[in-house]
């Protein structure tokens, strides 16, 4: 089992690094274009070995698109293709209570608090389309791509369970949110939001374009809405990082997949 966990800056690289290497060492540092992967290899409980290599990618879709296609070609040409691409790091949390969700079948996500974690069922670019005059049009609406990615819900499932993760959609921006009025409109859209970042969508994507499933985990540093930096929680959302991969990095190890991300 060969996992690639994408990050976006150094400080949450570092975090997941810290929570696996609780059961295995560092192995390595190695360079892949435009950055350098962070190798480890824990011991799974039962299941095939583990290699899980660490990439800080950079801020934003185009920069995690961009770092996560370069390390999937160079494995895929050094034919030790992954298995799995996660995108990882801090994010904001929609935490307040939102309407209840209508839909049939659904269920409305329970608010993603300071300090919690969240696994994305549906990894969604919130802002990729255009403006029209009757409001924002997904780029999917236009006839062009898509704007959602869907990671494997058995490993979701489980992932959510083990860390006590709340579960729901978390959105991918270019732009952070800065007001409640866009807060408000991020979950009209979408109603089963529970948080937003920078990075996932472009991970999902390079990894599609590798017929590689896909995965994102985030610890929440403050809410979404109003900038409040007073009221940020950094330093405890990478904590909590850090103990959500040292719970996760076990779990990867009994996991494998099949080309359409089902695990065998």
């Amino acid at each position: 089992m060969r996992v690639l966990i994408v990050t976006a800056v150094p400080a949450e690289r570092d975090a997941v690094v810290r929570g696996i290497g609780a059961t295995a060492p560092e192995l390595a540092e190695l360079p892949v274009p435009g950055g350098m992967l962070h190798r480890l290899s824990p011991a799974p409980p039962a299941g095939p070995p583990l290699t899980v290599d660490v990439l800080a990618a950079g801020v934003g879709p185009a920069a995690a698109a961009a770092g996560t296609a370069a390390a999937l070609t160079a494995a895929a040409v050094a034919r030790t293709p992954y298995d799995l691409a996660v995108s990882a790091g801090i994010g904001g949390g929609f935490t307040t209570a939102r309407p209840a969700v209508t839909t049939p079948a659904a269920t409305t996500p329970a608010a993603a608090r300071l300090g919690s974690v969240v696994v994305a069922d549906a990894i969604v670019a919130a802002d990729l389309g255009a403006e029209t005059p009757d409001g924002f049009a997904a780029v999917s609406d236009l006839g062009f791509g898509t704007v959602e990615h869907l990671p494997p819900a058995p490993l979701v499932a489980a992932v959510a369970e083990a860390t006590d993760a709340v579960r729901g959609t978390v959105l991918t921006v270019s732009t952070v949110t800065g007001s409640a009025e866009r807060a408000a409109e991020l979950l009209r859209r979408h109603p089963g939001a529970v948080a937003e970042a920078m990075e996932g969508f472009g991970v999902a994507e390079a990894a599609a374009a590798h017929s590689v499933p896909a995965l994102e985990v985030r610890t929440v540093s403050n809410a979404v809405g109003p900038r409040d930096r007073a009221a940020w929680r950094i330093g405890e959302a990478l904590e909590a990082l850090t103990g959500a991969f040292a719970t996760i990095a076990p779990l990867l190890g009994t996991w494998t997949f099949d080309p359409e991300g089902t695990r065998q």
